[in-house]
């Protein structure tokens, strides 16, 4: 099981070592570039996923058209 700790006191620090150094838990710092990995390959598959703006003004456009037309005959415009 994995956390993400952020340590506010340094004495928790402390407390974290000593834990480790019982083996009761093991710690690893976040590479940064291992972060910024992560966000570039989300980033990536969100891009082959997306809409275009198009598509979506015509969607919306499609909805309010059917809304209108259905309070229409219901005698509500």
């Amino acid at each position: 099981m994995t956390y993400k700790v952020n340590i506010l006191d340094p004495k928790a620090k402390k407390l974290l070592l000593e834990m480790e150094s019982k083996r009761l838990i093991s710690l690893s710092k976040l590479d940064e570039k291992d972060f910024l990995s992560t966000i570039k390959r989300i980033r990536k598959k969100s891009l082959k996923n997306s809409i275009a703006k198009e598509e979506i003004t015509r969607e919306v456009e499609k909805v309010r058209g059917e809304r209108y037309a259905r309070k229409k005959r219901q005698g509500n415009i």
